[in-house]
């Protein structure tokens, strides 16, 4: 089936960044923070800079051979794997945390968006191949992150002991967490499917990054999608001498800073904050910053080293031959810190495209618009706005008292002229008596708004409800649903649906029915 897509500017949803929407719109100023622009023509430069640095192609294959040996057979995500050997191939990424059941909705919209990315690509750069990739954050600790969903107004909480990086954490507890969730979803068949496939995610694997991976294959395998888990030390061997340098050196934390403080005089504030120290020294319950360097630090091996969201992205492009990362305005953000610190350790800097940016809607929602003579940028105008304008527009007479203002400030501008000429210490008496009379207009004009709201009770809780389902919270919808729901009425539809009307150079929001 295929989606109706209607499409809204960013500015218009008052959602953005003000870096972000400059990013989106070239904003010259910005130019200097990021390499190429976010156009699939900026590919064949990229191509040429990334096709000129030394990736260990054979120990990047062996790692995900060995990391996704025990997935169920796909040929094009082997396929791609071993592809990868091709120095024609070349990855584009996107990375997310280990949030339970894929978390919220646009967790699967950047793999979506990564995954049409690199099919645009093939189809305009044939001869090369193209490669996407999902980079778990196993090693963040951050589990308040990514211990809860929201699903139909509950919150689901994984209540267990935790300690160190996520992706090591048990997942034997999650039969409590599975258990609330299947009643729930119901018993419909799309229900059964989804909780199966969660059964089997978090009941079949031990620890959570291989949970994730099992869960995130089953969504997106077909695709070719290839996972990596970068928590392994034959990888980090290859980002060693950066790790020391960082910890002897404190060489990033200068250059970034840097960075920051040309961004600051820009008019753009800091997403994220450089350390001294940017790696913390991980172990099966730790995840321990180092603060200071000695020779001890300089001794640990390479897995005992986890970077932290400064480093991040410099040891994803040491490690892969990558060309773009796709992320959501945060990461951009943070992004724009770093070039500078890939210019220094010649790494090159990825294209940095934004994901996609979708509100779900149903036939009920668009009814709704269409009664209420609602645009689709009226939902997202604050709520209170929101009513008084429908309110105005539909009452049985105008509550709008706008002229009467208007005439009461031209009768005090005129009387005070005249008193003016006659005694102007009388200027301020007149200007009080004037500010009464418009407080008591205002009062007259609340009163009326408020007896034709109780009139119109019945659509204005209707419109509550409306902006609630794109809006809960007052947080994007994408930001805060599961895919449950959606799964629960589209099933194994959901995302081919999705990626059919995903455009990765379609830089708008997205309301879909």
């Amino acid at each position: 089936m295929t989606l109706k897509k209607h499409t809204i500017s960013f500015t218009d949803t008052k959602q953005f960044s003000k870096l972000f929407l400059d990013y989106i719109n070239r904003e010259e100023k910005l130019r200097p923070f990021y390499k190429y622009n976010p156009e699939i023509d900026a590919f064949k430069q990229a191509i040429e800079d990334k096709s000129k640095e030394q990736i260990n192609r054979q120990l990047l294959v062996d790692v995900l051979t060995s990391q996704n040996s025990k997935l169920p057979f796909n040929k094009l995500t082997i396929g791609n794997i071993n592809q990868l050997l091709n120095s024609k191939t070349y990855t584009v990424c996107t990375g997310h945390q280990l949030c339970l059941f894929t978390g919220p909705l646009y967790f699967i919209y950047k793999i979506i968006t990564t995954i049409n990315l690199a099919e645009a690509l093939k189809r305009k750069y044939p001869e090369n191949n193209f490669v996407p990739v999902y980079w778990m954050a196993s090693e963040d600790h951050d589990f308040e992150e990514v211990r809860s969903i929201n699903l139909f107004g509950t919150k689901i909480i994984w209540k267990t002991e935790h300690g160190g990086a996520v992706g090591h954490l048990n997942t034997a507890s999650m039969n409590l967490v599975i258990e609330e969730i299947n009643q729930i979803l119901g018993d419909s068949e799309n229900a059964k499917a989804l909780k199966n496939i969660f059964a089997d995610a978090y009941m079949e694997h031990t620890d959570l990054a291989e949970a994730t991976r099992f869960l995130v294959h089953h969504l997106f395998g077909e695709y070719g999608l290839v996972i990596i888990d970068a928590d392994d030390a034959r990888l980090k061997s290859e980002f060693l001498d950066i790790i020391k340098d960082d910890i002897s050196n404190n060489t990033n934390f200068k250059i970034v800073n840097q960075t920051i403080s040309d961004l600051d005089k820009n008019g753009y504030k800091a997403q994220v904050n450089p350390r001294e120290i940017n790696i913390f020294r991980i172990s099966e319950n730790d995840r321990i910053r180092i603060q200071k360097a000695d020779q001890e630090t300089l001794s640990y091996k390479p897995e005992e080293y986890s970077p932290n969201v400064v480093l991040r992205p410099l040891y994803q492009q040491k490690i892969l031959p990558n060309l773009a990362y796709v992320g959501g305005p945060g990461e951009i953000a943070y992004w724009m810190e770093y070039k500078a610190m890939f210019d220094y350790h010649k790494i090159n800097f990825p294209v940095l495209i934004p994901r996609n940016f979708a509100l779900i809607s149903d036939e009920k929602a668009e009814q709704q618009i269409q009664k209420f003579g609602l645009s689709r940028t009226d939902i997202f105008k604050d709520i209170n706005v929101l009513i008084k304008d429908f309110v105005s527009n539909n009452a049985g007479s105008d509550v709008s008292l706008n002229e009467q203002e208007m005439k009461l400030t031209e009768m005090f501008k005129d009387l005070s002229s005249k008193v003016n000429l006659v005694d102007p210490t009388l200027k301020a008496s007149v200007e009080a008596e004037f500010q009464k009379a418009l407080s008591s207009l205002k009062n007259i004009e609340n009163k009326l708004l408020r007896s034709e709201k109780q009139k119109q009770e019945t659509n204005i809780n209707q419109i509550k409800k409306l902006k609630e389902k794109f809006l809960p919270e007052g947080i994007l919808q994408e930001r805060y649903e599961n895919m449950s729901p959606y799964y629960l009425r589209s099933g194994k539809n959901f995302i081919p649906d999705l990626k059919e009307v995903f455009d990765p150079f379609e830089f708008k929001m997205m309301l879909l029915e």
